[in-house]
């Protein structure tokens, strides 16, 4: 790493650290763990797009199965609901993956011609209402147990820590159906698509109350750390929070925050030691070779597609982990939350600014981003309050200035991402 880019990761600490000093260290290390979070997004995006040119709006999607794989795994089951339909509707759904296999069996053992159209036809038809005649009715039953506190099935009451590796697991299954069926489109076909498929994910987060309980959202998600509850009551932990001149509630809260942070830098030290030990490696030039010049390498009897669908997954998969760590951060799984436009947006912003192609790039766009877009907002707050004090209340313009202050995180990523693609398009840390 050269001296420029310590420098550029000095500043972001300073700013945190300022954050810190001026604000509150619970704000500061808010800052710091979201931070982690966004950078092991980016580094997911940055291997499809900086490794293979895969153009993916559909990151939030990814982000969202990840986060319900830590719930299926970390919550404790919803005993009455397994017992009124949980086994109907898991029939139903196994039933409807035989229709989709035969299906394919179908498609492949008949010619082309109007006798496998027909077969399609008529297998699909059958099979999707014998599917709804299973599967509905078990639903039903489901969300029906006590619907304002569970009306799910549950998790499976393991550990936390497990969910997050399931929730890259489940992403990475996501894209290898998405890659099989989209990877062959061109690069703007492809972004539709994904943005598409990860609208669809999300909806059904969002309707399917018996996997997610949808818009009623699942909270109380375990933790892998401590409840400042609990330390709180702790004779041990109160007296060293005197001993250090903090009253127990502060204490409690900086302790789990910086217990999270722990653990969110070692899986993204982990990750960059990873992606970098990849991307130096001959599989890390044969993609970038492939990206380059795909026509090219074709020639020289590298399978693209195949690749390209290895590094859709791979990345998804570490999208999906950080949709994990960001459901056990909040403790809870808010459907609703995930908008793919939006926040896919900040995603890619995060790996343009940073440097496309460059791990360190992607993570320190991930960390700076992330702190514009949540200190954006109330600096701006704070400066048009110093712009408009000398107006008079009723002024039209003093309104319609403290009312645009909403507006002041888009328009500065967009003011950001202008100046980088002007006066450094390669990104703050460029590709080597």
């Amino acid at each position: 790493m050269t001296l420029r880019e310590m420098g550029l990761f000095a500043l972001v600490a300073l700013l945190i650290l300022g954050t810190g000093v001026v604000q509150s260290w619970n704000a500061a290390l808010f800052i710091l763990n979201y931070g982690l979070i966004s950078a092991v997004m980016a580094l997911g995006v940055n291997m499809q797009w900086g490794y293979a040119g895969l153009f993916n709006v559909g990151v939030m999607g990814f982000v969202a199965l990840g986060g319900l794989g830590a719930v299926i795994v970390a919550m404790p089951p919803v005993g009455e609901a397994w017992a009124a339909g949980g086994l109907r509707a898991l029939g139903g759904l196994a039933l409807g993956l035989g229709v989709i296999l035969g299906a394919v069996l179908i498609w492949r053992r008949l010619g082309r011609g109007r006798v496998r159209a027909l077969a399609m036809i008529g297998w699909l038809v059958a099979g999707f209402f014998l599917f709804r005649a299973v599967f509905d009715p078990g639903v039903a039953a489901i969300e029906a147990v006590n619907p304002a506190a569970t009306g799910y099935l549950g998790g499976l009451g393991l550990p936390v820590l497990i969910g997050w590796p399931v929730g890259g697991l489940l992403a990475a299954g996501a894209a290898w159906v998405i890659g099989k069926t989209a990877l062959g489109l061109r690069s703007d076909y492809l972004a539709i698509a994904t943005l598409g498929i990860a609208e669809i994910v999300i909806a059904v987060l969002k309707n399917e109350d018996w996997l997610s309980r949808g818009v009623k959202n699942v909270i109380g998600v375990p933790r892998p750390v401590p409840y400042e509850v609990d330390l709180q009551q702790s004779a041990a932990f109160v007296a060293r929070a005197d001993a250090l001149g903090l009253d127990p509630v502060t204490a409690s809260t900086l302790f789990v925050k910086l217990a999270y942070t722990g653990l969110f830098a070692t899986v993204l030290i982990a990750l960059i030691w990873l992606t970098q030990t990849a991307l130096n490696s001959p599989w890390g030039r044969m993609m970038r070779a492939i990206r380059d010049n795909e026509v090219a390498a074709e020639a020289m009897g590298k399978d693209v597609k195949r690749r390209h669908l290895q590094v859709f997954i791979l990345g998804s998969a570490i999208c999906g982990l950080a949709g994990a760590m960001m459901v056990t951060y909040d403790s809870q799984l808010t459907p609703s939350s995930y908008q793919p436009l939006r926040f896919t947006f900040l995603v890619w912003v995060m790996v343009i600014v940073g440097g496309s192609g460059n791990n360190w790039g992607a993570v320190l766009g991930g960390f700076l981003i992330w702190f514009l877009w949540v200190q954006v907002e109330p600096l701006g707050a704070f400066l048009m309050g110093v712009l408009t004090s000398g107006m008079a209340e009723d002024s039209a313009l003093r309104a319609h200035l403290l009312d645009s202050v909403a507006h002041m995180r888009l328009l500065t990523m967009g003011v950001i991402l202008l100046l980088v693609l002007r006066f450094s398009p390669r990104g703050l840390i460029p590709e080597r």
